[in-house]
């Protein structure tokens, strides 16, 4: 290494320094923003974009739109929703699939969204509640149909048939009289 190149790699180790001294200086003057977390949860934004935690979308009266088709149990890619359904029979004789439990584990959720998607009655949806912090697993695996399932209001009972009219009696069917039926046809031979 000759003396020329020793002063240029003096001079770019210099102008390195340079510029990240520089990229510091502008941090140091700039004003700062400290965020006051458990302080001020009234005025913290959080965009409704952010995925946080499954949860149901109830209505008004407390009911959920959840069918129990399993279309986002088979959509998770971590088996992380199991869903137990069960069959009934409504009052009209027809049987249908009913919620039994929804299972979520929000510990292996990879917040993919698969299951929001596809689900076919938008029955589910990510909140933006963030604090999900909990000391043990367990803690972190959610029964998400929490309020229990109500039943169909009941069907009217069918009104009651009218009585069918009693068939009039059939009529007499005179009998033929005994000689005629000891009568045998007699067959015509043929020589």
């Amino acid at each position: 290494m000759n003396i020329k190149e020793y002063f240029v790699s003096i001079f770019k180790g210099f102008y390195s320094l340079i510029k990240g001294m520089e990229v510091t200086g502008k941090e140091l003057v700039t004003p700062k923003v400290t965020e006051q977390y458990p302080e001020n949860r009234a005025e913290l934004h959080i965009p409704e974009r952010f995925r946080a935690t499954l949860e149901f979308i109830y209505d008004d009266k407390g009911y959920h739109k959840c069918i129990a088709c399993g279309s986002c149990e088979r959509n998770c890619p971590n088996q992380t929703i199991s869903i137990t359904k069960r069959m009934v029979e409504l009052p009209d004789g027809k049987k249908k699939m009913k919620l039994d439990k929804y299972m979520y584990d929000l510990g292996s959720c990879t917040f993919c969204g698969l299951c929001v998607q596809v689900c076919p009655t938008s029955a589910i949806r990510f909140s933006n509640d963030f604090e999900q912090a909990v000391f043990t697993r367990e803690k972190l695996h959610k029964q998400l149909n929490y309020l229990p399932e109500k039943d169909d209001a009941p069907a009217p009972a069918p009104a009651a048939k009218p009585a069918a009219p009693k068939p009039a009696p059939a009529p007499a069917v005179e009998k033929p009289a005994a000689d005629e039926t000891k009568q045998e046809p007699q067959e015509k031979k043929e020589s």
